[in-house]
């Protein structure tokens, strides 16, 4: 059920609202039989607005939400009365969603702050009243505007999670148990791949009631870049984490080699995915015996901290923690324990 409910893609159509119409009118009243103008404009159409929810964390309640709607704006009027804007609509979004036109693919906006309003689509003007075009020459304008029409546009609406840790392996690396040891999130857990298939999120207690979230990502294979696999819809949710934890088990035919494939995947996919910091923990590390450490302590790529764990018998875990909570402090030292 929880892969049902987690919703990383939407696509919907958007329709803003049209502006209401400028009105054509002279003031007239008991003591004034041909007064100037005084049609009031009509109101903008109702905008559809994305605003950032921090307590939200799945695209879900849009799934079934095809169709958005705003609002028309309301008819000016006379004495210069303006007519009423259209209803706005606002779709509340998890933080780090991406808004993307559906027809051209372009990037618009993302959403990464609580409360953060972006406009999706604009609503039309409202038309200008008669009373904007009287002038010496014409002071008496039978015309004014009409509103423009709303838009209808088909958008799209990715998520990409937000999290201090990203945890980045083959199916199998055991991303999941250790997720379920080191937080309170229960994924499902199982010796066969991608059993992991949505992203799970998790926080990890720290010292002196501090804590960081770490993110569980799908598997990544070879040419997850092409899209193979779960291709991109993996991918995408590494962008947003501050740090990637590469997890490798240490029965691996040659752990430099997977990791090197990952590394490639990342870089084919993102250059800018090289930029982060990264941690390497190698698995199932109470399998092997200390002399077998140091041996593979050789072949462990020197440019990144490593660090052998096992999640199932609990060894490595507190210097896990200290050394992620090291590298996402890693600018502000005096965080650090």
């Amino acid at each position: 059920m929880a892969e049902q409910n987690f919703v990383d893609y939407v696509k919907i159509c958007c329709r803003s609202g049209a502006g209401g119409a400028g009105s054509m009118h002279f003031h007239r009243d008991k003591r004034t039989i041909k007064g100037g103008p005084d049609g009031g404009d009509g109101g903008r159409g109702g905008h559809i607005i994305v605003r950032g929810n921090r307590n939200l964390w799945t695209l879900l309640p849009l799934k079934y939400r095809k169709h958005v709607i705003a609002g028309s704006g309301g008819h000016g009027s006379s004495g210069n009365k303006f007519g009423a804007d259209g209803e706005d609509i606002i779709l509340e979004v998890p933080l780090g969603t991406v808004a993307k036109d559906a027809e051209t693919s372009e990037f618009l906006f993302e959403i990464t702050a609580d409360g953060e309003e972006q406009v999706l689509l604009y609503g039309g003007r409202g038309g200008l009243g008669n009373s904007h075009f009287k002038s010496p020459t014409n002071q008496t304008p039978r015309y004014a505007q009409p509103g423009e029409p709303g838009r209808e546009e088909w958008k799209i609406l990715e998520l990409k999670v937000l999290a201090d840790v990203g945890l980045v392996g083959f199916p199998n690396a055991g991303k999941s148990t250790l997720l379920s040891v080191l937080t309170a999130a229960k994924p499902e857990i199982a010796p066969y791949p991608f059993t992991t298939i949505v992203p799970n999120l998790g926080i990890v207690q720290y010292r002196d009631g501090r804590s960081f979230m770490i993110a569980d990502i799908p598997g990544i294979i070879e040419n997850a870049h092409l899209g193979k696999g779960l291709g991109h819809r993996f991918l995408r949710h590494i962008e947003r984490n501050a740090t990637l934890l590469f997890m490798i088990p240490c029965d691996a035919d040659s752990i430099k080699k997977e990791y090197d494939v990952l590394l490639r995947e990342l870089e084919l996919y993102n250059p800018e995915l090289l930029d982060k910091p990264r941690v390497l923990a190698i698995t199932k590390s109470d399998l092997i015996d200390a002399e077998l450490k140091e041996l593979l302590k050789a072949e462990l790529p020197p440019d990144v901290p490593y660090i052998f764990i096992s999640a199932v018998a609990q060894q490595g875990l507190d210097e896990l923690r200290d050394l992620l909570w090291r590298t996402i402090n890693a600018a502000t030292p005096s965080d650090m324990p």
